[in-house]
Protein backbone atom coordinates (compact mmCIF):
# COMPACT_ATOMS: atom_id res chain seq x y z
CA UNK A 1 0.00 0.00 0.00
CA UNK A 2 1.20 3.52 -0.79
CA UNK A 3 0.07 6.80 0.77
CA UNK A 4 -0.02 10.49 0.01
CA UNK A 5 -0.66 12.70 3.02
CA UNK A 6 -0.77 16.50 3.11
CA UNK A 7 -1.78 18.87 5.91
CA UNK A 8 -2.54 22.56 6.27
CA UNK A 9 -3.69 24.82 9.12
CA UNK A 10 -6.64 27.05 8.24
CA UNK A 11 -7.55 30.08 10.37
CA UNK A 12 -11.22 29.16 10.73
CA UNK A 13 -13.38 26.80 12.71
CA UNK A 14 -14.11 23.29 11.41
CA UNK A 15 -17.67 24.19 10.42
CA UNK A 16 -16.48 27.01 8.14
CA UNK A 17 -13.85 24.78 6.53
CA UNK A 18 -16.41 21.99 6.11
CA UNK A 19 -18.91 24.30 4.41
CA UNK A 20 -16.31 25.46 1.87
CA UNK A 21 -15.01 21.93 1.30
CA UNK A 22 -18.49 20.50 0.69
CA UNK A 23 -19.73 23.35 -1.56
CA UNK A 24 -18.93 21.48 -4.78
CA UNK A 25 -20.77 23.98 -7.00
CA UNK A 26 -18.10 26.58 -6.18
CA UNK A 27 -15.10 24.33 -6.87
CA UNK A 28 -14.54 25.81 -10.36
CA UNK A 29 -14.06 29.22 -8.71
CA UNK A 30 -11.10 28.18 -6.58
CA UNK A 31 -10.06 24.53 -6.79
CA UNK A 32 -7.12 23.86 -9.15
CA UNK A 33 -7.08 20.09 -8.50
CA UNK A 34 -10.61 18.75 -8.01
CA UNK A 35 -12.45 20.78 -10.59
CA UNK A 36 -15.83 19.07 -10.32
CA UNK A 37 -17.76 16.80 -7.95
CA UNK A 38 -21.35 15.85 -8.65
CA UNK A 39 -23.65 13.56 -6.71
CA UNK A 40 -25.01 12.78 -3.29
CA UNK A 41 -22.48 12.65 -0.44
CA UNK A 42 -24.25 10.00 1.63
CA UNK A 43 -22.33 6.73 2.21
CA UNK A 44 -22.69 4.17 -0.60
CA UNK A 45 -23.62 6.87 -3.14
CA UNK A 46 -21.57 7.22 -6.33
CA UNK A 47 -19.97 10.55 -7.21
CA UNK A 48 -18.78 11.93 -10.54
CA UNK A 49 -15.36 13.53 -9.99
CA UNK A 50 -13.05 15.37 -12.39
CA UNK A 51 -9.48 16.00 -11.24
CA UNK A 52 -6.65 17.80 -12.98
CA UNK A 53 -3.26 17.04 -11.44
CA UNK A 54 -0.63 19.65 -12.35
CA UNK A 55 0.72 19.11 -15.85
CA UNK A 56 -2.02 16.69 -16.91
CA UNK A 57 -5.15 16.79 -19.06
CA UNK A 58 -7.22 15.57 -16.15
CA UNK A 59 -9.45 12.57 -15.66
CA UNK A 60 -12.97 11.65 -14.60
CA UNK A 61 -13.88 8.78 -12.30
CA UNK A 62 -16.83 7.56 -10.26
CA UNK A 63 -15.88 6.75 -6.66
CA UNK A 64 -18.25 5.57 -3.94
CA UNK A 65 -18.69 7.62 -0.76
CA UNK A 66 -17.47 5.55 2.20
CA UNK A 67 -17.61 8.05 5.06
CA UNK A 68 -19.44 11.27 5.88
CA UNK A 69 -19.05 12.76 9.36
CA UNK A 70 -20.06 16.44 9.15
CA UNK A 71 -17.36 18.90 10.21
CA UNK A 72 -14.93 15.99 10.59
CA UNK A 73 -14.48 13.50 7.72
CA UNK A 74 -15.43 12.99 4.07
CA UNK A 75 -14.01 9.99 2.21
CA UNK A 76 -14.54 8.07 -1.01
CA UNK A 77 -13.20 4.86 -2.53
CA UNK A 78 -12.34 4.66 -6.21
CA UNK A 79 -11.00 1.97 -8.49
CA UNK A 80 -9.49 1.56 -11.94
CA UNK A 81 -11.66 -0.82 -13.98
CA UNK A 82 -12.20 -3.34 -11.16
CA UNK A 83 -11.28 -3.78 -7.48
CA UNK A 84 -7.76 -4.96 -6.77
CA UNK A 85 -6.18 -3.45 -9.87
CA UNK A 86 -5.62 0.13 -8.65
CA UNK A 87 -7.80 1.28 -5.76
CA UNK A 88 -7.67 4.59 -3.92
CA UNK A 89 -9.29 5.82 -0.71
CA UNK A 90 -9.40 9.63 -0.68
CA UNK A 91 -9.96 11.44 2.64
CA UNK A 92 -10.52 14.96 3.89
CA UNK A 93 -10.18 15.03 7.69
CA UNK A 94 -10.76 18.14 9.82
CA UNK A 95 -9.30 18.56 13.31
CA UNK A 96 -10.19 21.73 15.25
CA UNK A 97 -7.72 23.00 17.82
CA UNK A 98 -7.87 25.26 20.87
CA UNK A 99 -6.65 28.33 18.97
CA UNK A 100 -9.78 28.29 16.81
CA UNK A 101 -8.00 27.05 13.71
CA UNK A 102 -8.57 23.77 11.89
CA UNK A 103 -6.04 21.28 10.54
CA UNK A 104 -7.05 19.79 7.20
CA UNK A 105 -5.47 16.43 6.47
CA UNK A 106 -5.93 15.60 2.79
CA UNK A 107 -4.78 12.09 1.95
CA UNK A 108 -5.13 9.07 -0.27
CA UNK A 109 -4.14 5.44 0.22
CA UNK A 110 -3.53 3.31 -2.85
CA UNK A 111 -3.52 -0.47 -3.16
CA UNK A 112 -3.72 -3.01 -5.96
CA UNK A 113 -1.47 -4.88 -8.35
CA UNK A 114 -0.78 -1.82 -10.55
CA UNK A 115 0.25 0.52 -7.71
CA UNK A 116 3.98 -0.39 -7.86
CA UNK A 117 3.97 0.13 -11.64
CA UNK A 118 2.07 3.45 -11.65
CA UNK A 119 3.36 4.95 -8.38
CA UNK A 120 6.27 6.98 -9.81
CA UNK A 121 4.02 8.35 -12.52
CA UNK A 122 1.22 9.56 -10.22
CA UNK A 123 2.84 10.36 -6.86
CA UNK A 124 4.41 13.77 -7.54
CA UNK A 125 1.54 15.25 -9.53
CA UNK A 126 -1.09 13.98 -7.12
CA UNK A 127 0.77 15.23 -4.06
CA UNK A 128 1.32 18.62 -5.69
CA UNK A 129 -2.37 18.74 -6.64
CA UNK A 130 -3.37 18.05 -3.02
CA UNK A 131 -1.03 20.80 -1.79
CA UNK A 132 -2.32 23.31 -4.35
CA UNK A 133 -5.93 22.51 -3.44
CA UNK A 134 -5.19 22.81 0.29
CA UNK A 135 -3.57 26.22 -0.18
CA UNK A 136 -6.37 27.45 -2.45
CA UNK A 137 -8.97 26.37 0.15
CA UNK A 138 -7.01 28.12 2.92
CA UNK A 139 -6.73 31.31 0.86
CA UNK A 140 -10.42 31.26 -0.04
CA UNK A 141 -11.55 30.85 3.56
CA UNK A 142 -9.06 33.23 5.14
CA UNK A 143 -9.76 35.96 2.56
CA UNK A 144 -13.49 35.68 3.26
CA UNK A 145 -14.53 34.58 -0.26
Amino acid sequence: MRHILTEIEIAADAETVWQALMDFEKYPEWNPFIQSIKGNTEPDEVLEVFIKPPGSRGMSFTPTVVSLEPNRLFAWQGKLLFRGLFDGRHEFRLEPNEQGTTKLTHSESFKGILVPVLWKMIRKGTERGFEEMNLALKNRIESGN
